[in-house]
């Protein structure tokens, strides 16, 4: 199982997830209306470094994370 966080605005629960790569974990969140949208957006991290492309394979115990993007001042 991989641990998916939403960070930020986004104000999702954690999510549990069977997936073997990033690219899975992507078609799972798209399945979702709310997290859909902010897919484009985000920043992802895979524990806690954040990664470019959706070819990362993930192991039992990852933790990815979606980072929308902020502004402050």
């Amino acid at each position: 199982m991989v641990t998916v966080e939403f960070l930020g605005p986004i104000a999702k629960e954690p999510l549990q997830v069977e997936a073997k790569n990033l690219r899975e974990v992507a078609q799972i969140l798209q399945k979702d209306s709310e997290i859909k949208k902010w897919l484009g957006e985000c920043a992802v991290a895979v524990n806690d470094k954040i990664v470019k492309t959706l070819d990362i394979e993930l192991k039992d115990g990852d933790k990815v994370s979606l980072l929308p993007p902020v502004c402050g001042g």
